[in-house]
């Protein structure tokens, strides 16, 4: 096969993000694999920040884990018309096509980005685009629908929606989806199937050798007594509030208990004071990668309360270190993932999160089983070595290109 190029609106080692990270995880393992590939991205810093703002110098930079990156100068854009049309889709208010085409031409671009692709289209077997509902994919993608393929990041949301990706997205090559769920939505939406849009649930790479130590958390961080583990951002996007009410409700109606609620994570959120004050919400901040997974291995179970997710690492990481998962009913991606492995439980309301934590902290050793079940399913489905060759196989059908 000829090169990969994989297209994201901003590109640098450490961006906060699901699609950032994502990206980096699987283009390093694609470029350690032998597989030829680079980055086409903008000049833009990161989402954060002005996305008119030119903020690396444009032209090749292979700074980042020795991956070959382009970059393309952001185009000036206009915030205010942009802002309009992008607060009506955040409320679910419809727009017309005219609207939709304000939102696509006034985010991210990069016209040169696009010129690039038009006249090197050649040079690569195909263009990776992540996530679906920026400049850089709609408008890329138009330039070579025959040649993109997306990892689009789907969740059931008003972008999703919009009329102009129903026109494109099934004129593309392939997708690539994290999870069951997403590619059932997207094929709701779009109608791949009918198409000829090649698809695959690929999932996302773990590294599944974690070895967690939960005798080295507790001693330094002096938690001794059981608890409820959340392990990710702190703001009400995730729902956290309504693990915090339920968990303040747990205690008030289990007085003798003595289970602890520790969050580890960035954010902030309003957290009873009381409770806090007496040790039973314990919230550790930012703490580095293995003391996470030793928390996540000392943990009763993992609470993943978020409704919105299109993966969820901490629930992969939570399994390899052996502890089941509880999780939000209305949330189908992680609804689905402890469905398929028998790895944990959810919960729709406050007496089924109680019903299920006085489960899982009075069933032992089915508690270990399914933190077992999950570390299988994990180190079946989404090991590295697994998701390389999921893409490599995928890319050359999807290219109609072969190796050989």
């Amino acid at each position: 096969m000829k090169k990969i190029g994989f297209v994201i609106p901003w590109y640098a080692d450490g961006i906060p993000g699901g699609a950032e990270m994502e990206l980096r995880e699987v283009t390093g393992h694609l470029r350690s694999a032998g597989v030829g590939l680079e980055i086409l991205t903008t000049c833009v810093k990161e989402f954060g920040s002005d996305w008119s703002r030119n903020f690396y110098k444009e032209g090749l930079d292979k700074t980042v884990n020795g991956i070959t990156i382009r970059r393309f100068k952001a185009k000036k854009r206009d915030t205010e018309a942009f802002d309009a049309v992008n607060a009506k889709l955040m409320s679910r208010t419809p727009i017309t096509p005219e609207e939709e085409d304000i939102f696509l031409s006034e985010m991210v671009n990069s016209p040169d980005l696009y010129q690039y692709i038009e006249e090197h289209q050649n040079e690569y077997s195909l263009f990776v685009f992540i996530p679906y509902m920026f400049g850089t994919t709609y408008n890329g993608a138009m330039v070579v629908p025959e040649k993109s393929v997306l990892i689009p990041c789907f969740h059931d949301e008003a972008y999703a929606y919009m009329s102009r990706f129903k026109e494109l997205f099934p004129r593309t090559a392939g997708m690539v989806f994290n999870a069951r769920p997403e590619a059932e939505l997207a094929e709701k939406l779009y109608g791949f199937s009918k198409s000829g849009t090649k698809t695959i649930v690929m999932g996302i790479g773990m590294d599944t050798d974690i070895v967690p130590d939960p005798a080295a958390f507790r001693e330094k961080f002096g938690i001794n007594e059981q608890f409820i583990l959340y392990a990710g951002r702190k703001d009400e996007g995730k729902n956290v509030h309504t693990l915090v009410k339920y968990f303040a409700e747990y205690l008030k109606r289990h007085p003798d208990t003595d289970l602890r609620l520790v969050l580890i994570g960035g954010g902030e959120i309003e957290l009873p004071q009381k409770l806090v004050r007496e040790g039973r919400i314990v919230d550790l901040g930012f703490v580095d990668r293995q003391d996470k997974y030793n928390a996540q291995g000392a943990a009763e179970f993992l609470c993943q309360p978020s409704k919105n997710e299109s993966f969820s690492l901490v629930i992969m990481e939570s399994w390899l270190c052996g502890r089941p998962v509880l999780v939000h009913e209305e949330c189908a991606v992680t609804r689905n993932f402890v469905s398929e492995s028998n790895g944990g439980l959810y919960f729709g309301n406050y007496f089924e999160f109680e019903g299920c934590t006085d489960y899982i902290l009075s069933h032992k050793d089915t508690a270990w089983k399914m933190g077992s079940n999950g570390r299988e399913y994990v180190r079946k489905n989404f090991d590295w070595d697994v998701i390389v060759d999921k893409y490599e196989k995928f890319f050359e059908e999807v290219s109609g290109e072969n190796e050989e």
